[in-house]
């Protein structure tokens, strides 16, 4: 499954599942271009492993729920390269707490990020793609937005919106030939995940059929099949990854 000659925008793409992400496409010949908000870092270190690998890859620096910023990023994307072929959403942020105690600013934070910046996103980079008449947008959902989680209403909601954006987007650009489904991860080895101690790293493998959590290797891999040539005829589809826990 090459892409060569393909450009690729992964939101969120400098650690976890998005430096994953980011690698996989890379691997297939995609130029790559890693998209951060704050760890530049992080996002530095990324495109050297993708350089390193024989890969190519660039930066850019940008809030996702910014529009203007967002829409100048790949505006600029697509007038020095060409084109931007391949969008995964993956940028996101937790703002945790119950619901009766929880403030409108971490209600507005996660949907804004979460939600809007893929629909963001997804309005700047489908402008290219019409044009081309190819395009290739996935969006990186969640099992808690299918399942719910106690003390996560904001995240629930906004992964569960994705799935609503996923399906309507499908439908609006498949005459175009572009297709646009979703990823929803379970729990995966991430810096997030890490923190956990190891008494709920274990409940959390208890409720799991396959007794582990996932890699981030494994959701990029699910986002290969998806813009490649054997996904070419899936849209509107969500692959859960999450061994599992929630069927």
């Amino acid at each position: 499954m090459s892409l060569a000659g393909k450009n690729a925008l992964v939101t969120g793409g400098s650690r976890g599942i998005g430096r994953a992400i980011c690698l996989r496409l890379a691997s297939m010949g995609a130029h790559v271009f890693i998209n951060y908000v704050s760890n530049s870092a992080a996002a530095e270190e990324t495109e050297q492993m993708i350089v390193a690998a024989g890969g190519v890859a660039d930066i850019l620096g940008f809030d996702v729920a910014d529009s203007a910023a967002c829409n100048d990023a790949i505006k600029d994307l697509i007038k020095n390269f060409g084109s931007l072929d391949i969008l995964v959403n993956n940028a996101g942020i937790t703002r945790d707490g119950l619901m009766a105690r929880m403030k409108e600013d971490a209600w507005d934070a996660v949907l804004d990020t979460n939600l809007k910046g893929s629909f963001i996103c997804s309005k700047a980079a489908a402008r290219s793609m019409m044009k081309k008449r190819w395009g290739r947008i996935v969006n990186i959902s969640s099992v808690i937005g299918f399942a719910g989680n106690a003390g996560q209403v904001n995240y629930a909601a906004a992964k569960a919106g994705m799935q609503g954006l996923t399906k309507s987007m499908a439908r609006e650009f498949a005459s175009r030939n572009i297709t646009v489904n979703s990823v929803a991860p379970g729990y995966i080895v991430t810096d997030m995940t890490r923190e956990l101690s190891e008494d709920i790293q274990e409940k959390i493998k208890a409720e799991i059929p396959l007794a582990s959590l996932g890699n981030p290797e494994d959701v990029a891999g699910a986002v290969a099949y998806l813009v490649g040539d054997d996904g070419a005829y899936v849209t509107g589809q969500t692959i859960h990854v999450n061994g599992g826990m929630y069927m």
